[in-house]
């Protein structure tokens, strides 16, 4: 467990640079199962994935990569791989770290409370805590790694 009351909240431009560091991850991540799905798909049964049916299950399965790359970097290492550049570590509030379910959860809020102009991250300019209404709304809260503790960690990876 993490002591929450000795660590402090990332500011806004950290999380920012985070978010668009993952989307261009992510992006790699989507052109490679994007090529990985079509290829065969196209090859074994001639469908064209931009019509019909075809379409939605692509859809649907570029959604399950998202899903997929979140869920399994959240609940593992705490960390998806621009949150390990920036030094940034999610939590559960209680200091334990995310389930399936707590990440779950944290990426629907996301969704939801950052669609409508991204209010759901500014709002951690106005909060006493810095916190965002996804994190509050899902139990989970975003730390500032030292560089130091990142260090250590690395040490005991590595051992």
């Amino acid at each position: 467990m993490t002591d929450l009351s000795q660590s402090r909240s990332p500011g806004l431009p950290r999380r920012l640079a985070a978010i668009l560091y993952d989307l261009l991850l992510l992006g790699s991540v989507l052109i490679v199962a994007a090529f990985v799905y079509s290829i065969p798909v196209q090859s074994l049964t001639g469908a064209d994935l931009a019509e019909g049916s075809a379409r939605l299950l692509f859809q649907l399965y570029l959604l399950l990569v998202i899903l997929g790359y979140y869920l399994y970097f959240w609940t593992q290492g705490r960390q998806t791989l621009s949150m390990r550049v920036w030094r940034l570590l999610i939590l559960r509030e209680d200091g334990a770290p995310l389930g399936t379910r707590d990440a779950m959860r944290r990426l629907g809020f996301a969704l939801l409370t950052l669609a409508p102009a991204g209010l759901g991250l500014w709002w951690m300019l106005f909060d006493r805590e810095q916190q965002t209404w996804y994190d509050r709304l899902a139990g989970t809260r975003t730390l500032l790694l030292r560089k130091d503790a990142d260090r250590r960690r690395s040490t005991k990876e590595a051992d």
